[in-house]
């Protein structure tokens, strides 16, 4: 199909996302958009640039999986993802407990029950240049995110059916 292109409004901390004729309000990080190579871990930045679809965590207790071509991983509470740039699983899953600094994967809210793993800083990751770049599901009102692009679950849910292999999610100033 074609790639899906967010363009961050004048802010940088929301903006549309636009994919196969469909247009989508989101939410980005709390710290603008940044070009890739100037992200920093805990600077709250969506990163400029390409980035693949690698696969999608879902919550199965309150998400029913969606039709779509990614691989699709169920999530579960031991499930974390390291962001710790001093850990060798920097920008990676981890098992909880895990002693470095880490994200908890199972949460409470809900922005978690659809994760869309994207390919930043991961072959290989680098540390210090950010970790967990996903597409979740945004907060009320498009609050903004750590770092992530955030669309409501419906729109998340009708992108994940759409898309293709060859798609990127591709962040633009």
């Amino acid at each position: 199909m074609s790639d899906i292109i967010v363009t961050p409004d004048a802010d940088g901390c929301a903006g549309w996302l636009e994919h196969g004729g469909i247009r989508i309000r989101c939410a980005l990080g709390k710290g603008g958009c940044k070009p890739a190579s100037e992200k920093r871990e805990g600077d709250g930045a969506t990163p400029l640039g390409r980035w693949p679809l690698r696969l999608v965590f879902i919550r199965q207790d309150r998400v029913a999986p969606p039709r779509s071509v990614l691989p699709l991983v169920p999530l579960d509470s031991a499930m974390g993802w390291c962001d710790d740039p001093a850990d060798p699983a920097y920008n990676r899953p981890v098992r909880l407990p895990f002693a470095a600094g880490h994200e908890k994967l199972w949460r409470e809210d809900h922005v978690y029950d659809l994760i869309v793993v994207l390919g930043h800083n991961d072959d290989p990751p680098v540390p210090g240049l950010g970790s967990a770049t996903f597409l979740h599901v945004a907060r009320d009102g498009y609050a903004p995110t750590e770092g992530c692009v955030a669309v409501r679950r419906e729109d998340l849910l009708t992108l994940l059916e759409r898309v293709s292999l060859d798609d990127a999610l591709v962040i633009r100033n």
